[in-house]
Order: C-alpha cells, then structure tokens, then sequence
C-alpha cells in the first residue's frame, strides 16, 4: 500500500483499502458517491443562480457567493469522515475499527440529517403529498418551520466532531 494518498480524491481508494471496518468501507462508497452527487447538484445551481442574475449588481454577487458557500458547507462534513480516517491510518499504520466505524456512523448520520434538513425545508408550495412507509414522518416534517432545516445538519456536523475527539 502506497503511503501516500495524494489529496482528497486519493483518499478514498486509501482509506477504503487501510480500513478493516466494513461500516467504514460502506461509508467510502456510499459517502463518495453522494459527496459526488451532491456537488454536482451545487454547481449546476451555482449555474443556474449566474445565469438568472447575469448583470445584476453587488447584491446577487452575494447571493451567488453564499450559495457556493453553502454548498461547501454541505460537501465538507460528507468528505470529512473518509480525509479523518485516511490521515489516521497514514500517521497511525494500523488499523482502529472503532475510531473507522465511529466516523463512519457520524457520517452516515450527517447524511440522513441532509435528507431531514431538506424535507423539512421544502417550501409549502412545493411539497408532495407523502406515500409510503414513511409518510407519517415526511408529513411531520413537513408541518415543522422551514427554519428548522438548518438545525439537524449542525447537530450532525457537532456529533461527528465529538466521535472524532473521543475516538482519537
């Protein structure tokens, strides 16, 4: 195994190959495919909120700036758990499932709370009626403030920097 991983995309095959947890490993496909899906999502919007405001003036600079802000917000902490373990295992030289199962589960965590944050966030003219098993859910999350949105993804985002402190 090389020890180098030569940046952020290295470190996903790194790390998946460093990592005896298959929970970890789960998280290095399952995580880079939606950290791949997610930025694709921001920078086609990105996209499409320049091109909806070409030739405005300062204010729609800010806004265009805080929508590549958010979406960076959003990418990092899905990256994060894989970038942790790689350097573990880099720095370390052998394997510590917990600390890789840990980062994995706070990662999918972050995720699911990407999903929470977003329904809860979907504006009244745009929501669906909800089918299925978890319609009761989607319609509690539904009748909760937009606001609200905002908060599970902290939570997340502090709940994986805890693991990642008491792990370590």
């Amino acid at each position: 195994m090389a020890d180098d991983y030569g940046g952020i995309v290295g470190a996903f095959p790194y790390a998946f190959r460093a990592s005896d947890s298959r929970l970890f490993r789960s998280y290095v496909v399952l995580g880079g495919l939606l950290t791949v899906a997610v930025a694709l999502l921001f920078v086609t919007a990105v996209i499409g909120v320049i091109a909806g405001t070409v030739g405005g003036g300062g204010t729609l600079t800010l806004s265009r700036s805080f929508f590549a802000v958010v979406g960076l917000l959003v990418v990092v902490p899905l990256v994060a758990p894989v970038l942790f373990v790689a350097r573990r295992h880099r720095r370390a030289g052998g394997s510590d499932g917990r600390y890789d199962a840990g980062l994995a589960a706070s990662g999918y965590l972050f995720a699911l709370s990407l999903y929470v944050g977003v329904v809860a966030s979907v504006p009244p003219a745009q929501q669906a009626t909800p089918t299925g098993t978890l319609a009761p859910v989607v319609a509690a999350l539904y009748g909760l403030p937009q606001l609200v949105g905002i908060g599970p993804p902290l939570v997340a985002a502090g709940l994986f920097l805890l693991v990642h402190r008491w792990l370590r």
